[in-house]
Order: structure tokens, then sequence, then C-alpha cells
């Protein structure tokens, strides 16, 4: 029997800048932004090897740091990423809003079977379309979902962050929701409903 050879610490990371990049790029939408993100992530995890005690996987306790970073990014770029939610509302939405929702706030048609959600979670191709989703939406549409979303921001962070009333976060997270719902049902749910 052969013994394996150890893969040491600085291999294991290496081996994870692949996904933290794609992670990044999800959210900062910016590829100098998520490049010097995930750098700083592998820096902090050199310098400080003893923070990952193996209570997770490396994966997960890499991913909580890129956070911090994606964070610090926004924070540091704030001019650059904030833009006011209504410049990006047009009447094409409102009629969307129209369409969905009856006058008292209903859905017009109920949603579609989405079947077993926590099996469809598992699904990678699921997870595919779930990001091109994520990645069609606007710029400051998509960032204030995936700060809400992904990162659990507070709204009033994401507020500060963006420069958004409290309002505009709630009326931007609505479209930025309806938007997924109508892009999963067309692209996931929808194309599947004929195979059950």
């Amino acid at each position: 029997m052969v013994a394996q050879p150890t893969v040491s610490f600085e291999q294991q990371l290496v081996a994870h800048r692949d996904y933290l990049l794609k992670f990044a790029r999800l959210q900062l939408r910016n590829e100098s932004w998520a490049e010097d993100a995930v750098s700083e992530t592998l820096l902090a995890a050199l310098n400080k090897p003893q923070g990952f005690a193996n209570r997770s996987q490396l994966k997960t306790w890499l991913v909580g740091i890129l956070k911090h970073k994606v964070i610090d990014v926004f924070r540091h770029n704030a001019r650059t990423v904030a833009s006011d939610a209504h410049a990006e509302g047009t009447a094409a939405e409102d009629l969307l809003d129209g369409w969905v929702f009856r006058a008292d706030g209903h859905f017009a048609q109920p949603p579609a079977d989405w079947g077993n959600p926590e099996q469809d979670l598992q699904s990678q191709q699921f997870m595919a379309i779930l990001e091109a989703c994520t990645e069609k939406m606007p710029p400051a549409m998509g960032r204030v979902f995936l700060m809400r979303e992904w990162l659990e921001l507070s709204s009033e962070e994401i507020c500060n962050e963006m420069g958004l009333s409290s309002t505009n976060l709630y009326v931007t997270l609505h479209r930025a929701r309806l938007r997924l719902r109508e892009c999963l049902e067309l692209n996931w749910f929808g194309g599947r409903s004929g195979s059950r």
C-alpha cells in the first residue's frame, strides 16, 4: 500500500480559490474587486491558520471570511455601488407588479407547484439556474438582494451601505424576489412540469 502524500494547508486553500472567486464575482459583479476580496481572504487564512480548528469544513470557514471581505469591499466602494433604487424602476416593472398581483395584494395566480424544494436545493443544476437568475438582475438590485439574502446583512446595514431609504430597500427586494420567482418558474420549475 502506497502512502498518500499529505496536502499542505496552503495547497488546500489554493484548491478552494476558484469556488471563492465565483462566489465573490456573484456578490460584487466586479472582477478586480472579487480578485482582491479572495486574495485578502486567502491571506487572512494563511496569517491565522489556527483560526481553522476543524470545527467546520475548510470551504465553509473560507466563505465566512470571504463574506466579511465582501462587506468590506462594499463599504470601501460605497459611492461606486450606491445607486437610487428608483432609477432602476421602470414602467415594465410596475406593469409586472400589476400582472402578478390583484388589487387586494394577493397573487393573481397561485405560484406553480415547485415540488420538493429541499430536494431541488441539493441539485447542482438548480443552483446554476439560481445563480444565472440572480446575475440577470440589474446590478444594484442584485447587490441589494445578495446583501440581504446571502450575506444576511440587516436592512439598516444595507440602507447605510447603499444609501437607500427603508422604503426603497423594500421595493427593491420585492422586485428582486419577483424577478427571481419569474426566472425560476420559466427556467427551472416550468421546464420540469412535464417530466413529473
